[in-house]
């Protein structure tokens, strides 16, 4: 009781770290860390207020800056070659196009989805189905025909765009749907993780400038310190999944991320009816 008393003034703060972990650590495993961040703020009330709600947003700057950073190098030739070299220009197009699709859906039912698909039991069973959709791919006997992110027919790009909109229901994970989406059109597990890197980085910008300026007047008036802790805290996890993620997937199977999926789902969804 006496450490619960003297961590009481910094409870803040540790939510903020705790939720700094939790979107770093999901943002770019196919889990989702919109349905990790919705249960947390169900089930203990973090984020419920107008600045928890928009302080979620703004954490996620600090894993769309980790993969920024370390994509940099690829990211600053991609933007130096696109004007001279086709591959580069073409590869440029494709992100655009896979893009193109959650842009204009996400723009038009905005409105619908956070009103009626933000609800804690469409995550669970979102969790759930997403759960067993990865040990379906892990068990089908896929032939790749594409090794490389950067040279999918641009066709495939759009394909991988539609899939990416199904992420817009909370529970699905972006990078779940890009990633099956991408694998069932032909590529490798290794080369369909990479991108959705890729095209995490336009989506996840778009969105984040888009909550943030409808939140604006929420974040200016906000705790700056939780905003810098929660920030910190998604930037390291951010980084550190962003790096290991390829080598784990090119040496295993999805299973261990389709066995949580399922396992928090089932869990959560008894929980509501049951606790």
């Amino acid at each position: 009781m006496d450490i619960l008393h003297a961590l009481a003034p910094y409870m803040h703060l540790i939510q903020a770290a705790i939720l700094g972990v939790v979107e770093g650590f999901t943002e770019f495993l196919p889990v989702s860390s919109t349905g990790h961040l919705l249960l947390m703020e169900h089930f203990l009330g973090w984020g419920e207020d107008s600045f928890g709600k928009s302080f979620t947003i703004l954490i996620q700057l600090g894993a769309i800056l980790a993969l920024l950073s370390i994509y940099f190098g690829r990211l600053w030739s991609l933007a130096t070659n696109m004007f001279g070299e086709w591959a580069a220009a073409r590869f440029v197009i494709g992100i655009l196009i896979a893009f193109l699709p959650a842009a204009v859906i996400g723009a038009l039912a905005a409105p619908f989805i956070k009103a009626h698909l933000f609800d804690v039991r469409i995550v669970c069973i979102m969790f759930i189905i997403g759960g067993f959709v990865l040990l379906w791919i892990d068990r089908l006997d896929l032939k790749p025909r594409y090794m490389e992110s950067t040279s999918f027919p641009l066709l495939m790009y759009l394909g991988i765009g539609v899939c990416q909109c199904f992420a817009m229901i909370p529970g699905v994970s972006r990078s779940g749907a890009t990633i099956v989406g991408a694998m069932l059109f032909g590529a490798d597990r290794r080369s369909a993780a990479e991108f959705s890197f890729w095209l995490a980085m336009p989506t996840m910008v778009g969105a984040f400038a888009y909550e943030a300026f409808k939140s604006r007047a929420e974040l200016a008036h906000g705790d700056i310190l939780a905003i810098a802790v929660g920030f910190i805290f998604s930037f390291i996890f951010g980084w550190i999944v962003v790096k290991t993620f390829l080598r784990y997937v090119q040496r295993h199977s999805f299973a261990v991320f389709a066995w949580w999926r399922i396992i928090l789902g089932t869990a959560a969804m008894f929980a509501l009816y049951y606790l």
